[in-house]
């Protein structure tokens, strides 16, 4: 029975990775693409299917929690502590290692499906720094050095804005919480005229919203109670593809889990969407240049997403359908380092990103001295400079 429940779970785990695979590739939508899009071109419409996603689970899943079916407590995302300085560097060096790669884990798994030979690298690297910092060689530092840097909650609260509202006020306003965030993050997506006029988008923000539901319902209803504690998971892909990896290498009884099935659930459903738009391609990187830029970045994400303790599916969409707030701080600092690293991709190695920006305030701080001007006899005959004129600089001088 127990060898069956977790079986049942694994087959599910891939018809929730096949739907989310499948939608996500049809629609071509990427978390790091949506936070390129937003920070260097100000446009935030992958960003609000994100958002939509977000919006969707957290009323579904909240649903849940009220009905009695989930209790947040047995998750991975809320706690009686909260580990600041894990999730601070972690979701920093995450970013960083998304934009040196160029997508998450998430997308990385969907562009396997459809042929990228350079994303079977990368996830072999993610899943072996994921794991390693998870129960292998970096463990010990993560859980006696960065986990005990951690907030540790009043008695009784734990670290979901329900809770902690809860304890604040006195007051139980998990549903008006629900709906009017989801709410409001659903219209932002709905509202944008340019959004309703591409419905692959909005297919695949809905998928993702039902899907994480369905995983957390998966989770909780499917397991044997007699098989040992149960902790609801729903979508993540950073620990998953780790134990994957582990799976494929050393234990291959490890591939009855819900979230090793979502990982080739994804895979399986990026092809399917490929094939049926004929958009199967074997890719491989140009250059070591590239290679050794994609292996940085995987072993980045691997490190980060577990200290963080999710990616930018599992922190961004799940640990926010549970009101987790572990959210906003990962999401902030993922893409903050999303920023850092596509600052050094445009401006070259991080050593001579540090060396201009460094010259460059120095160059501010240092005061100004008055040029001294001497006259001359044929002064008198230089054509006037309008003070309105613009100056020539140098070429490579700062703009003023």
């Amino acid at each position: 029975m127990q060898n069956m429940s977790a079986l049942l779970l694994a087959l599910t785990g891939l018809c929730i990775g096949t739907a989310a695979g499948f939608f996500v590739r049809l629609a071509r939508l990427c978390s790091f693409g949506a936070v390129e899009d937003a920070l260097m071109g100000g446009d935030t419409r992958r960003l609000r299917i994100f958002g939509l996603a977000l919006g969707i689970a957290l009323m579904g899943t909240q649903a849940l929690v009220i009905g009695g079916v989930l209790d947040p407590e047995l998750t991975n995302y809320t706690g009686a502590a909260l580990p600041l300085a894990s999730i601070m560097i972690g979701s920093v060096l995450f970013g960083i290692g998304m934009a040196m790669v160029g997508t998450c884990g998430f997308g990385s798994l969907v562009r396997l499906g459809a042929g990228d030979l350079r994303s079977f690298v990368v996830l072999l690297v993610l899943g072996g720094a994921a794991y390693a910092t998870l129960r292998g060689v970096l463990s010990g530092f993560r859980i006696t050095v960065l986990e005990r840097l951690s907030v540790t909650m009043p008695e009784g609260v734990s670290t979901d804005l329900a809770s902690l509202t809860r304890f604040a006020f006195g007051l139980d306003l998990r549903a008006a919480i629900a709906a009017i965030g989801g709410g409001v993050l659903c219209l932002l997506a709905f509202g944008d005229k340019r959004l309703r006029r591409t419905p692959r988008l909005l297919a695949a923000g809905v998928a993702l919203g039902i899907l994480t539901v369905a995983g957390w319902l998966a989770t909780t209803k499917l397991p044997d109670d007699f098989a040992g504690p149960v902790h609801p998971q729903s979508l993540t892909f950073v620990s998953t593809i780790g134990k994957a990896v582990y799976a494929g290498l050393l234990n291959a009884a490890n591939f009855a889990d819900f979230g090793v099935g979502t990982v080739f659930g994804v895979v399986l459903g990026s092809f399917l969407a490929a094939w049926r738009a004929d958009e199967l391609r074997w890719e491989a990187f140009d250059d070591d240049h590239e290679m050794r830029r994609h292996i940085g970045g995987a072993a980045l994400m691997g490190l980060g997403g577990i200290l963080t303790g999710g990616c930018t599916i599992g922190q961004g969409i799940t640990a926010g359908s549970l009101l987790a707030i572990s959210w906003p701080i990962a999401i902030g600092g993922m893409m903050l380092g999303a920023r850092m690293g596509i600052a050094v991709l445009v401006d070259g190695s991080p050593a001579d990103l540090i060396r201009r920006r460094w010259g460059s305030l120095r160059g501010r701080l240092q005061p100004r001295k008055p040029a001294s001007i001497k006259a001359s006899d044929n002064s008198s005959r230089l054509p006037a400079i309008p003070s309105d004129a613009p100056r020539r600089t140098a070429p490579g001088s700062p703009a003023e």
